[in-house]
Protein backbone atom coordinates (compact mmCIF):
# COMPACT_ATOMS: atom_id res chain seq x y z
CA UNK A 1 0.00 0.00 0.00
CA UNK A 2 1.44 3.26 -1.09
CA UNK A 3 2.50 5.43 1.83
CA UNK A 4 0.50 8.98 1.74
CA UNK A 5 2.32 12.18 0.69
CA UNK A 6 4.66 13.65 2.34
CA UNK A 7 6.70 10.67 3.85
CA UNK A 8 5.61 7.76 6.15
CA UNK A 9 3.06 8.70 9.11
CA UNK A 10 3.97 8.84 12.58
CA UNK A 11 3.72 6.61 15.73
CA UNK A 12 0.44 6.32 16.43
CA UNK A 13 -0.71 7.55 19.82
CA UNK A 14 -3.48 6.26 22.15
CA UNK A 15 -7.15 6.55 20.19
CA UNK A 16 -5.73 6.06 16.85
CA UNK A 17 -4.32 9.36 16.34
CA UNK A 18 -1.64 9.30 14.54
CA UNK A 19 1.18 11.47 15.67
CA UNK A 20 3.11 14.15 13.30
CA UNK A 21 7.22 13.55 13.27
CA UNK A 22 9.43 16.44 13.72
CA UNK A 23 10.62 17.90 10.76
CA UNK A 24 13.54 19.57 9.32
CA UNK A 25 13.72 23.47 9.25
CA UNK A 26 14.75 24.48 5.98
CA UNK A 27 18.63 26.46 6.95
CA UNK A 28 18.09 25.02 10.53
CA UNK A 29 21.10 22.26 11.00
CA UNK A 30 20.76 19.48 13.65
CA UNK A 31 23.84 19.84 16.43
CA UNK A 32 26.23 16.73 15.62
CA UNK A 33 27.24 14.44 18.41
CA UNK A 34 30.60 15.00 19.27
CA UNK A 35 32.96 11.54 19.68
CA UNK A 36 35.07 11.58 22.76
CA UNK A 37 39.15 11.39 21.19
CA UNK A 38 40.09 10.10 24.39
CA UNK A 39 37.77 7.42 24.82
CA UNK A 40 39.59 4.97 22.99
CA UNK A 41 42.49 5.53 24.54
CA UNK A 42 40.26 5.07 28.21
CA UNK A 43 39.41 1.57 26.98
CA UNK A 44 42.73 0.72 26.07
CA UNK A 45 43.82 1.77 29.75
CA UNK A 46 41.09 0.26 31.71
CA UNK A 47 41.85 -2.99 29.35
CA UNK A 48 45.12 -3.12 30.36
CA UNK A 49 44.50 -2.32 34.20
CA UNK A 50 41.93 -5.24 34.71
CA UNK A 51 42.81 -7.95 32.26
CA UNK A 52 46.20 -6.92 34.15
CA UNK A 53 45.45 -7.92 37.58
CA UNK A 54 42.91 -10.32 37.05
CA UNK A 55 43.43 -12.37 33.96
CA UNK A 56 41.27 -12.08 29.97
CA UNK A 57 38.88 -14.50 30.90
CA UNK A 58 37.64 -13.18 34.32
CA UNK A 59 36.93 -9.60 32.63
CA UNK A 60 33.94 -8.84 30.30
CA UNK A 61 33.27 -6.04 27.67
CA UNK A 62 31.05 -4.42 30.67
CA UNK A 63 33.81 -4.26 33.22
CA UNK A 64 36.06 -2.57 30.89
CA UNK A 65 33.43 -0.50 29.73
CA UNK A 66 32.55 0.39 33.37
CA UNK A 67 36.50 0.93 34.23
CA UNK A 68 36.77 3.60 31.29
CA UNK A 69 33.27 5.59 32.52
CA UNK A 70 30.96 4.10 29.49
CA UNK A 71 28.84 1.22 28.69
CA UNK A 72 30.27 -2.09 27.96
CA UNK A 73 28.10 -1.70 24.02
CA UNK A 74 30.15 1.53 23.94
CA UNK A 75 33.10 -0.32 23.74
CA UNK A 76 31.83 -1.64 19.89
CA UNK A 77 32.22 1.33 18.33
CA UNK A 78 36.18 0.85 18.44
CA UNK A 79 36.70 -2.75 19.43
CA UNK A 80 34.59 -5.67 17.68
CA UNK A 81 35.43 -8.22 20.48
CA UNK A 82 37.52 -8.63 23.12
CA UNK A 83 39.93 -10.16 21.26
CA UNK A 84 40.16 -7.23 19.34
CA UNK A 85 40.55 -5.21 21.96
CA UNK A 86 43.46 -7.11 22.88
CA UNK A 87 45.05 -7.28 19.71
CA UNK A 88 44.93 -3.18 19.78
CA UNK A 89 46.36 -3.22 23.40
CA UNK A 90 49.23 -5.38 22.78
CA UNK A 91 49.87 -3.81 19.00
CA UNK A 92 50.33 -0.29 20.29
CA UNK A 93 53.04 -1.31 22.57
CA UNK A 94 54.64 -3.30 20.13
CA UNK A 95 54.47 -0.35 18.01
CA UNK A 96 56.03 2.27 20.26
CA UNK A 97 59.49 -0.21 20.94
CA UNK A 98 59.48 -1.31 17.01
CA UNK A 99 59.23 2.88 16.14
CA UNK A 100 61.26 4.54 18.76
CA UNK A 101 64.05 1.19 18.29
CA UNK A 102 63.71 2.17 14.21
CA UNK A 103 64.63 5.70 15.05
CA UNK A 104 67.27 5.37 17.81
CA UNK A 105 69.55 3.34 15.21
CA UNK A 106 68.75 5.62 12.49
CA UNK A 107 69.72 8.82 14.36
CA UNK A 108 72.18 7.15 16.57
CA UNK A 109 76.35 8.30 15.65
CA UNK A 110 77.53 5.10 16.01
CA UNK A 111 76.52 1.16 17.10
CA UNK A 112 77.76 1.63 20.68
CA UNK A 113 75.64 4.84 20.86
CA UNK A 114 72.88 3.03 19.61
CA UNK A 115 72.85 -0.38 21.51
CA UNK A 116 73.26 2.31 25.02
CA UNK A 117 69.66 3.95 23.42
CA UNK A 118 68.18 0.83 22.84
CA UNK A 119 68.89 -0.22 26.33
CA UNK A 120 67.52 3.20 27.97
CA UNK A 121 64.41 2.94 25.51
CA UNK A 122 63.53 -0.17 26.25
CA UNK A 123 63.48 0.51 30.18
CA UNK A 124 61.68 3.23 29.81
CA UNK A 125 58.86 1.71 28.13
CA UNK A 126 58.85 -1.44 30.83
CA UNK A 127 58.52 1.10 33.33
CA UNK A 128 55.81 3.39 31.86
CA UNK A 129 53.78 0.71 30.33
CA UNK A 130 54.14 -2.23 33.10
CA UNK A 131 50.71 -3.01 33.32
CA UNK A 132 50.36 -3.47 29.27
CA UNK A 133 53.79 -5.66 29.39
CA UNK A 134 52.84 -7.92 31.90
CA UNK A 135 49.34 -8.33 29.72
CA UNK A 136 51.32 -8.96 26.85
CA UNK A 137 53.28 -11.68 28.85
CA UNK A 138 50.48 -13.96 30.54
CA UNK A 139 47.51 -13.15 27.42
CA UNK A 140 49.59 -12.62 24.58
CA UNK A 141 48.17 -16.62 23.62
CA UNK A 142 44.41 -15.84 23.89
CA UNK A 143 45.24 -14.10 20.70
CA UNK A 144 43.54 -15.76 17.34
CA UNK A 145 46.71 -16.69 15.44
CA UNK A 146 46.44 -14.06 12.64
CA UNK A 147 46.88 -11.68 15.19
CA UNK A 148 49.39 -13.53 17.12
CA UNK A 149 51.38 -14.11 14.00
CA UNK A 150 51.21 -10.30 13.37
CA UNK A 151 52.71 -9.82 16.82
CA UNK A 152 55.79 -12.11 17.17
CA UNK A 153 57.03 -11.19 13.73
CA UNK A 154 56.95 -7.47 15.23
CA UNK A 155 58.68 -8.32 17.88
CA UNK A 156 61.43 -10.45 15.66
CA UNK A 157 61.81 -7.05 13.48
CA UNK A 158 62.20 -5.57 17.17
CA UNK A 159 65.16 -8.03 18.38
CA UNK A 160 66.53 -7.43 15.01
CA UNK A 161 67.42 -4.13 15.74
CA UNK A 162 69.55 -4.81 18.85
CA UNK A 163 71.17 -7.25 16.92
CA UNK A 164 72.21 -5.08 14.12
CA UNK A 165 73.76 -2.82 15.90
CA UNK A 166 75.34 -5.16 19.04
CA UNK A 167 76.98 -7.61 16.34
CA UNK A 168 80.03 -5.47 15.47
CA UNK A 169 80.94 -4.26 18.73
CA UNK A 170 80.67 -8.20 20.09
CA UNK A 171 83.01 -9.98 17.33
CA UNK A 172 83.76 -12.52 19.64
CA UNK A 173 80.19 -14.07 19.46
CA UNK A 174 78.32 -15.72 17.02
CA UNK A 175 75.23 -14.76 15.19
CA UNK A 176 73.30 -16.99 17.33
CA UNK A 177 75.18 -16.29 20.52
CA UNK A 178 74.63 -12.17 19.62
CA UNK A 179 70.13 -12.68 19.52
CA UNK A 180 70.65 -15.02 23.24
CA UNK A 181 72.48 -12.35 24.46
CA UNK A 182 70.05 -9.89 23.28
CA UNK A 183 66.96 -11.74 24.21
CA UNK A 184 68.61 -11.69 27.79
CA UNK A 185 69.37 -7.98 28.33
CA UNK A 186 65.91 -7.48 26.88
CA UNK A 187 64.82 -10.13 29.57
CA UNK A 188 66.02 -8.29 32.19
CA UNK A 189 63.20 -5.57 32.25
CA UNK A 190 60.87 -8.68 33.28
CA UNK A 191 61.74 -8.13 36.89
CA UNK A 192 59.63 -4.87 36.83
CA UNK A 193 57.18 -6.59 35.58
CA UNK A 194 56.02 -8.96 38.05
CA UNK A 195 58.36 -7.96 41.16
CA UNK A 196 56.82 -5.31 43.37
CA UNK A 197 60.74 -4.04 44.73
CA UNK A 198 59.07 -0.43 45.89
CA UNK A 199 62.02 1.51 44.64
CA UNK A 200 61.20 4.84 43.01
CA UNK A 201 61.32 4.95 39.36
CA UNK A 202 64.52 6.95 39.10
CA UNK A 203 66.50 3.72 40.92
CA UNK A 204 64.84 1.03 39.04
CA UNK A 205 65.53 2.55 35.93
CA UNK A 206 68.84 3.21 36.67
CA UNK A 207 69.25 -0.96 38.11
CA UNK A 208 67.94 -2.11 35.17
CA UNK A 209 70.34 -0.16 32.64
CA UNK A 210 73.05 -1.41 34.31
CA UNK A 211 72.07 -5.17 33.91
CA UNK A 212 70.97 -4.53 30.87
CA UNK A 213 74.54 -2.89 29.43
CA UNK A 214 75.96 -5.61 31.97
CA UNK A 215 73.90 -8.55 29.87
CA UNK A 216 75.27 -7.12 26.60
CA UNK A 217 79.09 -7.12 27.55
CA UNK A 218 79.43 -3.58 27.49
CA UNK A 219 80.92 -0.88 29.75
CA UNK A 220 79.02 2.49 31.41
CA UNK A 221 81.77 4.56 30.14
CA UNK A 222 79.20 6.32 27.34
CA UNK A 223 77.38 9.21 27.63
CA UNK A 224 73.83 7.85 26.94
CA UNK A 225 71.64 10.20 24.58
CA UNK A 226 67.95 10.77 26.14
CA UNK A 227 65.58 8.00 24.81
CA UNK A 228 63.26 8.77 21.32
CA UNK A 229 59.76 9.97 22.37
CA UNK A 230 57.56 9.56 18.67
CA UNK A 231 54.52 11.84 18.52
CA UNK A 232 51.33 10.35 17.74
CA UNK A 233 49.47 13.43 17.31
Amino acid sequence: MPEPEGGPPGPERPGGEVAELPRDVPGETRPRRRRDPARKDRILAAAADLVGRHGYHAVGMADIGAAAGIVGSGIYRHFPSKSALLAALLGQVMDELESTAAAIVTEAADDREAIERLVVNHVRIAIEQRRVLQVYHREAHNLPEEDLRRLRRAQRHYVEEWVVVLAPLRRDLSDAEVRLTVHAAIGTTQAVLFHHSGLPAERIAELLERMGRECLGLTPDVAVAPPVVVNRG
